[in-house]
């Protein structure tokens, strides 16, 4: 189980986050984007191909996990960055576990100086909806489950 599910939580009084569409999260250095099998499924229904045909052309083996792609510049592949400066995601509603936790990962959230560093990449933390500790955790506790080594 994650270290923040055990240890009394700088965040207890919960903490703030509303996407800004930047798409930093989606981008920048090269990494990985994992996706259960369940996801995949979902993912290719989305996109109305075939589960052989998102893997061979969507989806990378990492040891006994699968990554999304990435493009040359690390970017996700289903980043979509308009000439106007805004961003989407072209599988937004079908976005993996990953995607959707943001920010609310183990890596993030270890200190208050770490979430601070986060925020200075993503401009939505500190921001818009406040998520009680509970919802944090829930989120925690579903990376955990999936066992996303965020």
């Amino acid at each position: 189980m994650s270290r923040n599910h055990e240890k009394a939580a700088w965040y207890a009084e919960g903490l703030s986050f509303r996407c800004q569409r930047c798409g930093a999260c989606c981008g920048g250095d090269p990494g990985y984007v994992w996706v259960s099998e369940d996801e995949i499924k979902r993912i290719a229904r989305h996109l109305e191909l075939p589960v052989e045909q998102f893997h061979a052309r969507h989806a990378r083996r990492v040891g006994l996990r699968y990554s999304l792609l990435e493009l040359d510049d690390g970017d996700c592949e289903f980043l979509i960055r308009g000439a106007d400066g805004a961003t989407g995601c072209a599988i937004h509603p079908v976005r993996p576990l990953q995607c959707r936790t943001w920010p609310f990962w183990d890596s993030n959230l270890d200190s208050r100086r770490v979430w601070r560093a986060a925020a200075k990449q993503c401009p939505g933390i500190d921001r818009g909806e406040h998520y009680p500790l509970s919802a944090i955790r829930d989120c925690l506790r579903r990376n955990d489950e999936a066992d996303l080594p965020l």
